[in-house]
């Protein structure tokens, strides 16, 4: 009996301990260790002695981190805590990596660009008139600036005729092309060449050809609709517009002489220039969700038988010294084509006053020299007329001349459809007393119709369309 109770008990000493070596303690992870502070858009790995675990971020919109590796990516400014979780652990463990912006890039842009160049995010000064040549694409990273001095003489950036530029910044961050004094007509601008067609003579045989009035001198037009000058998405040209000659040495926001379809223009801002926002001298291109605001004369303009398809998007507002939001002329051309252009907002300040009393330019849109097109979704708010210093009438449309009353209105080349009009007492204004214009001008009458429900142009506002902390859509 003895004998049996002795096995018994070994028998449940065994089986205690058996039970005992079965019940391990929790694991406990080793630290994290590594790098915990980087740049945005650079990486840094944290890591354990504890393998097998999983990695997560707390905020994956500052910093991601891979699960399994560790590998942690900046993705924007601020702090972010990496916890490292291993099965059967008592407690996960955590560390805290920073995010930091990238440093600054800084030098001189001079001189013509003969190789491809990139420059990272940075603050860059552009000194003189400095080319793109034929062949070479020159880039610009996001957020970038580029700022030029007016007390060194003229300066310009031009895309020369094969040349590319790309600069795709984003909503959050522009790339800015600015000048040091602020002061309107400070220097030339973005210029870009291409060979698009053009048409400025009605004898002349295609491809018609013409010079530019930049100073430059250089011709442009050509035969190659699907001209590529490169891509410009979310850029903004300020305090540009420098007139030195008129109409042989004067430049706008951004000049684009006979550029083609296949250049990206999108998110522009034209910002208080001494001339025209944008101004388009023929060519094909299209320009979409872009701001012309306080330029002195015309916030879009086109010449030599521009026909953009694919526009849409356009805000104007004109405050202090403007002309037309836009003019519209073909170099006495009657063409058989025009551009189109859907959603646009056209806005006056009051006050706003025309550039020279010798030329009186107060209308939303003028037509002359057998400008037509296409335009439809129109907002256009506070065109008047102008009592002092000397009195003279203001409205919505003007037709300037006979031929562009007769061959584009008349002739069903002009269409303004779904257009809501608010303080602005005159609609139509006859530019010779040889026609009157009106909505029975219009043929067929379709042509022109008003809506009170148009939107006008839709833009989402960000840094891209803000400047020293204020929105320019108003």
């Amino acid at each position: 009996m003895k004998t049996k109770f002795l096995a018994l008990a070994m028998s449940l000493g065994l089986l205690i301990a058996s039970c005992s070596n079965n019940d391990e303690d929790p694991i406990t992870v080793a630290p994290l260790t590594g790098t915990e502070s980087i740049v945005v858009g650079t990486t840094t790995t944290f890591t354990s002695t504890t393998t097998g675990g999983t990695f997560t971020s707390a905020t994956p919109t500052v910093a991601t981190v891979d699960a399994k590796t560790g590998v942690i990516t900046g993705v924007t400014v601020g702090t972010s805590l990496i916890t490292y979780t291993v099965t059967g652990a008592a407690a996960p463990v955590t560390k805290t990596v920073t995010v930091t912006a990238i440093p600054a890039a800084t030098g001189e842009i001079t001189g013509d660009f003969t190789a491809d160049k990139v420059y990272a995010y940075g603050n860059y000064t552009l000194k003189g008139m400095v080319k793109i040549n034929s062949g070479v694409t020159v880039t610009f990273a996001p957020g970038s600036t580029i700022t030029c001095d007016k007390t060194t003489g003229q300066n310009g950036l031009i895309i020369l005729l094969g040349g590319k530029l790309i600069a795709n910044g984003t909503a959050d961050a522009p790339i800015v092309f600015t000048e040091k004094s602020k002061i309107s007509g400070s220097w030339a601008g973005i210029i870009m060449y291409g060979d698009a067609p053009i048409v400025n003579s009605a004898s002349a045989p295609a491809p018609q050809t013409a010079t530019s009035e930049d100073g430059l001198g250089l011709k442009y037009g050509g035969s190659n609709a699907a001209h590529n000058g490169g891509s410009l998405k979310y850029v903004r040209v300020e305090y540009a517009g420098q007139v030195i000659t008129t109409n042989s040495k004067e430049n706008n926001g951004f000049s684009f002489y006979s550029v083609g379809s296949g250049t990206t223009l999108d998110h522009l801002v034209a910002y208080k220039g001494n001339d025209d926002g944008f101004e388009f001298y023929g060519g094909t291109v299209s320009l979409t969700s872009s701001i012309s605001y306080g330029n002195s004369d015309d916030s879009f303009d086109w010449q030599d038988g521009w026909r953009g398809q694919e526009n849409t998007n356009w805000y104007a507002y004109q405050v202090g010294v403007a002309n037309y939001g836009l003019e519209v002329e073909s170099k006495s051309v009657d063409n058989n084509f025009w551009p189109k252009v859907t959603n646009i907002t056209l806005k006056r300040a009051a006050g706003t006053t025309t550039e020279a009393q010798s030329e009186i330019q107060l209308d939303a849109i003028q037509f002359k020299k057998e400008g037509n097109g296409d335009y439809s979704n129109i907002v256009i708010d506070g065109y008047g007329s102008q009592t002092t210093p000397t009195a003279f009438n203001g409205g919505v449309i003007q037709v300037l001349d006979k031929a562009t009353y007769d061959h584009q209105v008349a002739a069903g080349k002009i269409k303004l459809n779904n257009v809501k009009i608010t303080n602005s007492p005159l609609t139509f204004i006859s530019g010779a007393a040889t026609f009157t214009l009106s909505a029975a001008s219009f043929v067929p009458a379709t042509n022109w119709t008003t809506n009170d429900a148009a939107t006008g142009a839709t833009l989402t506002p960000g840094a891209w369309s803000t400047v020293d902390g204020v929105s320019l859509i108003k």
